[in-house]
């Protein structure tokens, strides 16, 4: 297989052959199953958040935080969804970890799983650009088991998508969860991909979990990052999994940091984006951008995002022929809906 080949073609948005990105999923299988749950990376390394789908934004990243080889990279999960080229991002990323395994390591988020793709665009894109009978989809969510749970950077800073768990006090308990699965509805690797830290802005935060309002994973305040830090010697943990409107944000006095990655999210949140460059635990720099030019084309999300139809298929019973995004009853529900929906 030419991977430097496929780059080619990726990096002018084509989309590979199904039976080429079937080759490349199972190549990264064969690799990623040798990786530990837990990997271990060190400084300098460029953290990046949640792209979602947003494929000219990830060409933006490699533009100001550098291109591979010559810059470390550690993605934080949520490849897909959402966006409208999902399957051209993912496909980038796995062949840039095929052509340089040691440089980029991605770790699973909550949307690298079965049942979220069906319900938020990347099993309705990968039909609609490969065919009903492709077999796509499956190549990709299979190869999610495969991901990693989580990193740490110079034995000091660990990084996760979502966040903490009251079944995990030691970063072993990590390394022993069986990971090649589907992500399940609860337990410590849930947990991981979809908990949040409490909002800080009150004085108090709670000692305790909370049930997270997302309906999966917890919510932790200050006490409990204190103690896992105590644990397992940590200084501090990088997440991603929340929208933040300046591309990134700081909980418990900078112990905790969200990196958002994807501008303007949606084609319609207006949010700024960044990536983390960092150089030592103690010396890094938020490289915050803008959406890339392409972007902007999308004038009318509501005509192009085709994501809109698995919003309404899956609840409503309602095939694509069907969906009138210029009925008020659904614009009217995908305006509630989708208040919600980007937060998932």
């Amino acid at each position: 297989m030419n991977l430097d080949w496929c780059l080619e073609q990726l990096y002018e948005g084509k989309l590979l052959p199904a039976e080429t990105i079937r080759a490349l999923c199972f190549k990264l299988k064969e690799l990623l199953v040798k990786e530990s749950n837990v990997v271990h990376i060190s400084t300098p390394v460029t953290v990046v958040g949640d792209i979602h789908g947003q494929f000219h934004d990830l060409l933006e990243i490699f533009h100001i935080g550098g291109p591979l080889p010559s810059t470390n990279y550690v993605f934080l999960g949520d490849y897909v969804d959402r966006g409208l080229y999902s399957v051209e991002t993912i496909t980038l990323l796995i062949t840039l970890k095929l052509r340089y395994p040691s440089r980029i390591h991605l770790i699973r988020g909550n949307h690298e799983s079965r049942q979220i793709t069906q319900s938020y665009g990347f099993y309705t894109e990968c039909l609609n650009k490969f065919g009903e009978g492709s077999q796509v989809w499956q190549y990709f969510t299979d190869l999610f088991d495969y991901l990693v749970l989580a990193c740490i950077i110079d034995d000091t800073i660990f990084c996760v998508h979502g966040g903490l768990s009251p079944n995990i006090q030691s970063i072993d308990q990590i390394r022993i969860i069986d990971r090649i699965r589907e992500i399940p509805h609860d337990g410590a690797m849930a947990d991981l991909v979809w908990s949040d830290p409490e909002d800080d802005r009150n004085e108090f935060t709670s000692s305790q979990f909370k049930v997270s309002p997302r309906g999966a994973g917890y919510t932790f305040g200050r006490a409990i990052v204190d103690k896992f830090f105590s644990i397992n010697g940590v200084t501090k943990m990088l997440r991603a999994h929340q929208l933040c409107n300046e591309g990134y944000q700081d909980y418990f006095g900078g112990k905790v940091t969200t990196v958002w990655s994807a501008p303007n999210y949606c084609y319609r949140c207006g949010n700024k984006a960044s990536i983390l460059e960092l150089y030592s635990p103690t010396d890094f720099y938020f490289n915050v951008f803008d959406e890339a030019p392409e972007n902007k084309l999308l004038t009318d999300p509501m005509l192009n995002d085709k994501t809109l139809h698995s919003f309404f298929d899956e609840e409503d019973g309602m095939s694509s022929a069907q969906f009138d995004v210029f009925s008020d009853e659904h614009q009217t529900k995908y305006a509630q809906k989708r208040q919600i929906d980007y937060f998932l």
